[in-house]
């Protein structure tokens, strides 16, 4: 059950990535938002996936890999989801500094895809200190951009 769920969640990652990129011209600004939207919600959920395996000291950390590796793949792209006319709409919570401050952003978006790397490197090979390690690191990639580009 739980590798359904996480070939789920890396597949799903996968998808909504691609359908940004496959036809940006063609979407509104309310499916842009809503596809950046959906993506962190999985990236959000696979994060939980990965809390709960080292609250509870699993010994299969590999499975993570591909969560990890799409996480990176995600966020490579995520920044080509805040063209200009995506400042609002869609209850979204991303803030002005995006715009204004877009090299920030995407350096932000760099370290992310670079600790989630690592932390993929960290998953297959299961070893449960070093994966700790890299979750928090990648965790405070996360945080550090929803710091400055995203309304609390």
């Amino acid at each position: 059950m739980r590798g359904m769920i996480l070939a789920g969640t890396v597949l799903a990652v996968g998808v909504v990535g691609a359908a940004h990129a496959q036809a940006p011209a063609s979407l509104t600004a309310e499916q842009i938002i809503a596809n950046r939207q959906a993506g962190q919600a999985l990236v959000g959920a696979s994060f939980a996936s990965m809390k709960h395996a080292i609250d509870t000291k699993s010994t299969d950390l590999k499975q993570f890999k591909p969560m990890a590796e799409a996480i990176a793949r995600w966020m490579g792209v995520f920044p080509d989801l805040f063209p200009p006319g995506t400042e609002e709409g869609h209850k979204t919570k991303a803030l002005p500094a995006i715009w204004s401050d877009r090299a920030g952003f995407d350096k932000d978006a760099r370290n992310l895809v670079a600790e989630a790397q690592k932390l993929a490197q960290a998953a297959d090979s299961n070893d449960p200190a070093a994966f700790a390690v890299a979750f928090q690191n990648t965790g405070k990639a996360c945080g550090a951009c929803h710091h400055d580009f995203r309304a609390k």
